[in-house]
Parts: structure tokens; sequence; C-alpha cells
């Protein structure tokens, strides 16, 4: 069965969202840009309402410093969606605490994808959520 183009860019997003380092995000990075999709990632943390509008910033920053987007208004849109529908699945979880953790951002042609990945955390019990955003935006030209 052949995936879809929407899968494997979510699944990129997520690849690039669980990467360990920076060496980790270059080599990731350099094999999804083999299967040509463009591919960035951010690190992030902090109390998750006070993080909500830094994670959607960093996550078009990162996208648009490696060319994963154009600066259009209807590219940067796109991540912004997914980035804010990525941390509106996890919002129960997290609301009151704090987080840290990565952003993933990946594209294929028309396909863009947000993942988010984090720990979520009070003292030392810690608890981790991974969310998802996909956007459809005709790629620019």
């Amino acid at each position: 069965m052949q995936t879809s183009r929407s899968r494997d860019v979510a699944k990129a997003a997520i690849k690039m969202a669980l990467t360990g380092s920076r060496e980790a995000e270059v080599d990731m990075k350099a094999e999804l840009s083999r299967q040509s999709i463009r591919a960035a990632a951010a690190d992030y943390g902090g109390d998750y309402l006070t993080a909500v509008s830094r994670v959607i910033e960093r996550a078009v920053v990162a996208a648009k410093r490696e060319a994963v987007i154009a600066p259009t208004h209807a590219e940067e849109g796109a991540v912004a969606g997914a980035a804010h529908e990525a941390l509106q699945q996890l919002a129960l979880k997290a609301i009151g605490l704090n987080i840290g953790g990565k952003v993933g951002i990946a594209r294929s042609g028309d396909h863009i994808a947000v993942a988010l990945f984090f720990g979520v955390g009070l003292l030392h019990l810690d608890e981790v959520a991974l969310g998802l955003g996909h956007r459809a935006v005709p790629a620019s030209k």
C-alpha cells in the first residue's frame, strides 16, 4: 500500500520533533531531503499558556530559516495554523504546567505538517505529549 504524501510529510515532522540533538536534526534533514521533503526543527520550553505564541513563532521562523516555506502570508499562515492545531491537541494535558521539547516542521509540495513533542512537567512527575497539525497550501513559485 502506498501512503499519501500528507502522511509522509506528517511522519517527517514527527521524526524531526523526536530528534535529540542538533547533529541528529542535520542527519534527519539530509535523509528527508533525499525523499524530496524539506524540514526544520526548533526547541522550546516554558509555561504552556505563555509558550503558545512563542512555539508558533519559532515554528514559522524555523520554517522560513530552513527554506521549508517561502516568506509569504499564505505559507507563514499555514505553518502557524498547523502549529496552533497541534498545540490545541495538547492543551488539556498541559494547561497550567511547564512544557519543554521540540517542534518539527516538514513540507513536500502542497503539504505542510507541524509536530510537537514535549514533556509536560510538574516537579519530577513528567508526562509526554505529541501533537500534530497539517495544512495544504499551494507551493509558491
